[in-house]
């Protein structure tokens, strides 16, 4: 095992936080089967991380009552975000991971951070190496300069950033950036050392994996 990805697992067990290794992306559905059981209620965020590793695939698979937000809007889609909260196990990735053991997230909508922070009994991050990175300040940059721009032109979003590859706020401190109204940026949240031991378990892959 790669030494960063070793001392990132480390520190992320002392954080409470529960890291499992999976040395390609292949693995990743099964060891999802083995941490939710059949017929548990899921949701997830929107992540090219779980698409490349078959999670979105396993999720409607018909083992599992599936709360899936695609296609939905206005309150269709907030009842879908309700009923996320409220889940068994919640899928998503995330922004950066520190060495430190710490989770960085940033989003437009915050219904990801809000269930990243409370409300489903699990959440359960698939990660590629990619997004491990030494600190903090690095976490807040690798959105800015990679994360953010890349979202915003997956979404079609008509940002600064879209445009240029990189956000005008990259200079600035943790919540700079544009005004304009496809803005990605809008909530921040970093997981550190959590109360409640294991609801937070992060696969990491010994791949790149999204963005």
């Amino acid at each position: 095992m790669d030494k960063i990805i070793e001392k990132t697992m480390k520190n992320l067990e002392k954080n409470n936080m529960t890291a499992v290794y999976a040395e390609s992306r292949s693995e990743v559905p099964e060891i999802i089967k083995k941490l939710v059981p059949t017929g548990s209620s899921v949701s997830n965020g929107g992540s090219v991380s779980l698409r490349e590793a078959g999670v979105y695939d396993l999720l409607l698979s018909g083992d599992y009552l599936y709360y899936d937000r695609t296609g939905l809007s206005g309150d269709d889609i907030r009842d879908c975000y309700i009923k996320a909260l409220s889940c068994d196990a919640y899928f998503c990735s995330s922004n950066a991971v520190t060495e430190n053991g710490e989770l960085y997230n940033v989003d437009g909508n915050s219904n990801r951070v809000a269930c990243i922070a409370f409300g489903p009994k699990r959440v359960i991050m698939v990660v590629g190496k990619n997004k491990i990175v030494p600190d903090i300040k690095a976490a807040v940059e690798r959105v800015k300069r990679t994360a953010a721009p890349k979202n915003a032109v997956r979404l079609s979003l008509k940002t600064p950033c879209a445009a240029t590859g990189e956000c005008m706020g990259l200079n600035g401190e943790i919540c700079s950036g544009c005004a304009s109204e496809g803005r990605i940026c809008c909530s921040y949240l970093i997981s550190a050392h959590q109360r409640q031991k294991g609801r937070i378990t992060v696969i990491i892959v010994n791949e790149e994996l999204g963005y």
